[in-house]
C-alpha cells in the first residue's frame, strides 16, 4: 500500500526493496531523485529514508495501484561472525556501502526481483539462502552510493516529525514561491533557525532542496513525454525557460533535451533485447 511506511523513517534492519508497481519521489540520506516501476533499492542499517508515492496512488478512483515487495533484515541476523568469513567479504563490503543507499542497476535488477519474490512463497532455510544470493548478486555488480560520504543520521526519532512536515508541505507545493516564514512555521520553528536546521540535517540549503524537487518533477514529465519541453518548465515550478534549463543541468549533467533522448534511446534498447 502506498501509505504503509510513507513517511520519513529508519531502523536498525536493512531492507532491500522491490517497486513492482509504483511512482514517485525517493529521498535516501540526502538523495533526492524520483522512482518508478521495477527499481530495487538496497538501504543500509539506520539509514533515513522516504519513498512519496505520487497522488494518483491515494485517490480512490484510480487506475495507479502500488505493489511493493520488501525484506528486512538485521545485519548480523546470521550470527555474528558469519560476514566475517573470507568467503562472505563481498556481501560484508555492500552491506557497508548500503549505509549510503544503493539503487540496484538495471543488469540485475529484475534477477534480484525475481528472487524477492521467491522469498514470499518460501520458508525455513531456503529464505536466508534466496537473500543471501540477492545480496551477492548485488555486490558482484556495480553499485553507486546514493547519500554522500558525509551524511550522518544523527536524527533524533523526535526529528521525524518535523522533517515529514518539511517533506511533504514542500512535496505539495513546491510549483508555488514558498517564504522562508511559512516553511519555518510548518516546522513550528523561527526562520532564522530553520535555515540553520534544515541544513544541519540535510546537507543542503532549503532553496536547493525545491530545486532538485523542481528537477525530480521535469524528469518524471521528459519520461512521459506528453507535453513540451516549454509546458514542463513551467509545470515544474520554474519561472523561466532560462532558469529552467541551468538548473536542471546543474542537477543531471545534461540539458532536459538530452536527458530526455538518452532515456528514450535506453528504452528502445530494452526493448529491443
Amino acid at each position: 500500500m502506498p501509505y504503509i511506511n510513507n513517511k520519513w523513517h529508519y531502523h536498525v534492519e536493512a531492507e532491500l526493496i522491490h517497486f513492482k508497481n509504483g511512482r514517485g519521489t525517493q529521498f535516501i540520506g540526502d538523495h533526492i531523485q524520483n522512482f518508478k516501476d521495477g527499481d530495487v533499492v538496497l538501504v543500509g542499517s539506520n539509514l533515513p529514508h522516504y519513498w512519496r508515492f505520487d497522488n494518483i496512488y491515494f485517490e480512490d478512483d484510480a487506475d495507479a495501484h502500488a505493489d511493493v515487495t520488501v525484506a528486512h533484515f538485521r545485519e548480523d541476523f546470521w550470527g555474528t561472525q558469519f560476514l566475517n568469513l573470507p568467503e562472505n567479504k563481498g556481501i560484508k563490503t555492500l552491506l557497508e556501502k548500503a549505509r549510503r543507499g544503493i539503487c540496484i542497476e538495471e543488469t540485475v535488477k529484475e534477477q534480484v526481483a525475481g528472487l524477492l519474490d521467491k522469498m514470499l512463497v518460501t520458508d525455513g532455510s531456503r529464505k536466508i539462502m534466496l537473500l543471501a544470493e540477492a545480496l551477492l548478486l548485488i555486490a558482484e555488480s556495480q553499485v553507486a552510493p546514493l547519500a554522500s560520504i558525509g551524511f550522518n543520521n544523527d536524527f533524533k526519532e523526535a526529528e521525524n516529525e518535523r522533517i515529514n512536515a518539511i517533506y511533504d508541505f514542500t512535496l505539495a507545493n513546491f510549483k508555488r514561491p514558498i517564504p522562508t516564514e511559512e516553511i519555518a512555521g510548518i516546522a513550528n520553528i523561527s526562520p532564522h533557525s530553520f535555515c540553520r536546521y534544515f541544513k544541519s540535517r540535510t546537507r543542503k540549503t532549503y532553496s536547493q532542496f525545491i530545486t532538485e524537487i523542481k528537477v525530480g518533477q521535469a524528469c518524471k514529465c521528459l519520461i512521459e513525454d506528453q507535453i513540451s519541453v516549454k509546458q514542463i518548465c513551467f509545470e515544474s515550478g520554474f519561472q523561466n525557460f532560462s532558469s529552467f534549463h541551468k538548473y536542471f543541468r546543474q542537477v543531471t549533467g545534461k540539458t532536459p533535451l538530452q536527458y530526455q533522448k538518452q532515456f528514450l534511446a535506453r528504452k528502445e534498447k530494452a526493448v529491443a533485447i
